[in-house]
Formats: C-alpha cells, sequence, structure tokens
C-alpha cells in the first residue's frame, strides 16, 4: 500500500513538473511578443471611406489580397459584430477593431490611416478615428491577444508616433518601421 502511495506521489510530481516548466516556457514566450511579427507592409493602406464600416471592409479586403484570411465576408461579420459589443474607438483618434476566430492559426493586423477627415467611430473621447489597427487571430488564445493589444496600445500612447503615422508623407516600409522598437 505504501508503495502505491509513493507511486503515485511520485507521477504527481512529474505531471507537476512537467506542467511547471510548460507554464514557464509559454510565459518566457508569451512575454517576447513583437508588433513587427504581426505586420505586413501588403496590409496597410491610406484610406479615403466615409465610414467605420467602409474602413473596416478595405482593411479585411486587404487582409484577403494578402492571404491573410479565406473568407472575407465571414470575418467582416465578425468584426462588425464584436464593434456592436462595444465601440474599439480606445481614443487619441486610434480604434482597434479586431476578431478571433477558431480558424486562424496566428495572429495579424492591418493598418489604415485614415485621410484628413476622421471617421465617427463613437471613440470612448467621442474624437474621430484616423487610425485603424484590425486585429485578427485565434479565439483560443486570448493571453497571447493581450499581450499584442498592450504592445500596440502602449506604442500608439506615444503622441510622436500617431503624428508620424497621420502625417501621410510615409511610405508602407517607413510604416512597418516605425514599430520595430516595440
Amino acid at each position: 500500500m505504501v508503495l502505491v502511495i509513493l507511486e503515485h506521489i511520485n507521477r504527481l510530481h512529474r505531471q507537476m513538473s512537467t506542467t511547471m516548466h510548460n507554464l514557464v516556457f509559454y510565459l518566457k514566450k508569451g512575454c517576447q511578443v513583437k508588433l513587427l511579427d504581426h505586420l505586413d507592409v501588403r496590409c496597410i493602406a491610406s484610406l479615403d471611406v466615409s465610414t467605420r464600416d467602409e474602413a473596416i471592409e478595405k482593411l479585411v479586403d486587404l487582409l484577403l489580397e494578402a492571404k491573410q484570411i479565406k473568407d472575407a465576408r465571414h470575418f467582416y461579420k465578425a468584426v462588425l459584430d464584436r464593434e456592436k459589443i462595444v465601440s474599439t474607438g480606445i481614443g487619441l483618434g486610434v480604434a482597434i477593431p479586431h476578431a478571433k476566430l477558431k480558424e486562424f492559426d496566428d495572429f495579424f493586423i492591418a493598418i489604415g490611416i485614415q485621410k484628413e477627415k476622421g471617421l465617427d467611430w463613437n471613440s470612448l473621447d467621442n474624437n474621430p478615428v484616423r487610425l485603424i489597427f484590425l486585429i485578427g487571430g485565434p479565439e483560443k488564445r486570448q493571453t497571447d491577444y493581450l499581450q499584442l493589444l498592450s504592445k500596440l496600445t502602449s506604442a500608439l500612447k506615444e503622441e510622436s508616433l500617431r503624428k508620424a503615422l497621420i502625417s501621410g508623407n510615409l511610405e508602407k516600409e517607413q510604416v512597418i518601421q516605425l514599430f520595430e522598437k516595440y
């Protein structure tokens, strides 16, 4: 009987050690989230649209052309459904619409920079939106999503970054370069 109990304790110890090892690996990996890993020059657009929905549609089309998504209609609907819950206009002229779906393996970001007149997005600060960061990713990786969102919002708190993005003087490659330090 004692041997059975000891064997059970040893088995639990091995399982716990494996679980702890996996958790440490996951946390270390998660801490290395970089925005550049999720940006693609093909998914950056200068926008001249009239509405939030048009902006989202243009970015979804870019993602389809870049083969980041397979079903534009499905993703577009998921983004709009998410937008109905609460506006993703976070303030400072920025919106971060998003949708997480089971068919996605990894995260991706499309960037839209609205020319001159900002868009009504029902933002938290009631200001119009000129910078749109459309995020898609797997629905079961909430921690990774939160880390990515945290990196993005930390970057966008910098007024100099926001001003550079809306200046209208940047090539797509330069937009990507602005995010190198994040």
